[in-house]
């Protein structure tokens, strides 16, 4: 089966007619989710902002996250997935934070770059990454191209909550806005960061689903290199402070009637 784009498998296919317990808090994260101080860590660490966020809600937790994933992404992972379907059956709530890799500048356009992994021979393959990683830095904060156009990230949220909602029409949304970046891999710069905020701010507003902007807790932190040295990801306090904002914003719709 040729696996090079999404299949076609709708979630609302799903038979959710068993009953389900509501006892999971299902989180469509990047590496933002699941990285520390020094690095990737296990879905099950207790550092990290999921598995604070579903402790303190007393929920389990279900995280759908990797690195470099944009919305594209956490929406290719919803027709792909069949845990995913399982997981918004039996969601309290359903955190959406996948849109800080859209908003990073992309030198080379998304379609190419991620396919560098495919170029063989291997030789050539370690040329190319080795030349882009190198060129990367200095073209980033002059491209006009982010690694998913704001239309697009707009247009993947809203097929995944129209999904969602299929299956489960009254289960609470979060999105999370943007975090800042201040990485030597991207120049320092982060200029798409404030676009890709205000689209998907006005996309949940729309919509009546509430935000939290990871930039309020993570732009002191990156840019006085107080968290991760690569400039992107957070120590263990930042994910701490987002943890407990996601968890009150949880906290006052769970009780909620939510829009379909």
């Amino acid at each position: 089966m040729d696996n090079s784009t999404p299949q076609s498998t709708s979630v609302a296919a799903y038979d959710i007619s068993a009953e389900h317990t509501h006892d999971r808090l299902l989180v469509f994260g990047d590496s933002l989710s699941f990285y520390g101080p020094k690095g990737a860590l296990p879905p099950s660490h207790e550092g990290i902002w999921p598995v604070k966020t579903a402790a303190a809600l007393g929920l389990k937790l279900e995280l759908f996250a990797q690195a470099g994933w944009t919305t594209r992404h956490a929406w290719w992972e919803m027709t792909r997935d069949p845990r995913v379907w399982e997981a918004i059956a039996g969601a309290a709530a359903i955190v959406i934070a996948v849109n800080t890799m859209d908003s990073m500048q992309s030198p080379l356009p998304t379609a190419i770059r991620e396919n560098i992994k495919h170029i063989r021979p291997a030789r050539l393959r370690r040329w190319i990454r080795k030349k882009y990683v190198a060129l990367q830095p200095k073209l980033a904060p002059h491209t006009p191209f982010t690694a998913l156009p704001t239309h697009l990230t707009q247009d993947y949220l809203e097929r995944l909550r129209k999904a969602i909602k299929t299956v489960r029409p009254d289960v609470p949304l979060l999105v999370t806005l943007p975090a800042q970046t201040y990485a030597e891999t991207y120049g320092y710069a982060h200029p798409g960061r404030a676009t890709t905020a205000v689209t998907v701010a006005e996309w949940a507003a729309a919509h009546g689903i509430p935000t939290v902007d990871l930039y309020d807790f993570t732009q002191h932190d990156v840019e006085g290199a107080l968290g991760n040295p690569d400039g992107m990801h957070w120590g263990f306090d930042v994910h701490t402070t987002v943890a407990e904002a996601i968890t009150e914003a949880l906290q006052k719709v769970l009780n909620t009637p939510q829009k379909p």
